[in-house]
């Protein structure tokens, strides 16, 4: 999917490069030339990634990250700084306020197409691994470690009841049929068959102890998760 880059830059000349050089790398540049447009444009669109001025008519860029990163909808968003000044308490505040990187006026245009894609790789890579943690109130599912927590303590579940308990985590409390849970979950043990579901089940429930509500029983359909039950029993 073609990734989004917003920038931000009062220099007309300046986001004409940006696009031609941006677009030319593959991809889609959104484009404004004030602080208060930039922060409209970023929660609509949500970029990728946003590239932007430090000195800035009205609301200098500065302001405009701190706006970022305080929003929920923005936060995540990594931000490359522009300045024509270059000073270091420029830098640091910047990346006091949340800035991933800095470039400095005049710059290569080919040099922050590099920049862009290493940050966004990074991201990526970052999002991938957080990703792979599913955390639930006082259940913490690791897929990376294969192993799923009660607290601080590791509940030693079996291959087969772990592949169980990731695939209703993350189903979003949608109900698994035991037939989708068979063709999935335990694909790698062919013999398995409805009756094994429920036994896995029941297993995994005697495991999760005080959370095994979160594993529902939809009567003649199959199971869901059930997120609900972790803010229910906040102590």
């Amino acid at each position: 999917m073609e990734k989004k880059i917003l920038t931000v830059d009062d220099e007309k000349d300046i986001l004409n490069v940006l696009e031609y050089n941006l677009g030319k790398a593959g991809f889609k540049v959104i484009s404004a030339d004030d602080g208060t447009k930039a922060l409209a444009i970023a929660k609509k669109e949500i970029p990728d990634l946003i590239i932007l001025d430090i000195m800035l008519p009205g609301m200098e860029g500065t302001e405009v990250l701190k706006a970022i990163k305080k929003d929920k909808l923005t936060e995540k968003i990594p931000v490359i700084m522009l300045t024509a000044r270059g000073e270091e308490i420029d830098r640091v505040l910047g990346f006091e306020l949340g800035a991933d990187d800095y470039v400095v006026k005049p710059f290569s245009p080919k040099e922050l197409s590099l920049r862009v894609n290493a940050l966004l790789k990074t991201r990526h890579h970052e999002k991938d691994a957080a990703n792979n943690k599913i955390s639930f109130g006082g259940l913490l599912i690791d897929v990376n470690r294969f192993a799923a927590y009660v607290g601080k303590e590791n509940i030693g579940l079996t291959a087969t009841e772990f592949r169980l308990l990731v695939e209703l985590a993350r189903s979003k409390g949608r109900v698994l049929s035991r037939d989708y849970l068979v063709r999935t979950v335990c694909r790698a043990d062919s013999h398995l068959s409805f009756r094994n579901i429920d036994t896995h089940v029941r297993m995994l429930r005697a495991k999760l102890e005080r959370w095994s509500p979160c594993v529902e029983t939809v009567r003649g359909l199959g199971y869901r998760f059930n997120k609900d039950i972790f803010n229910r029993k906040k102590h």
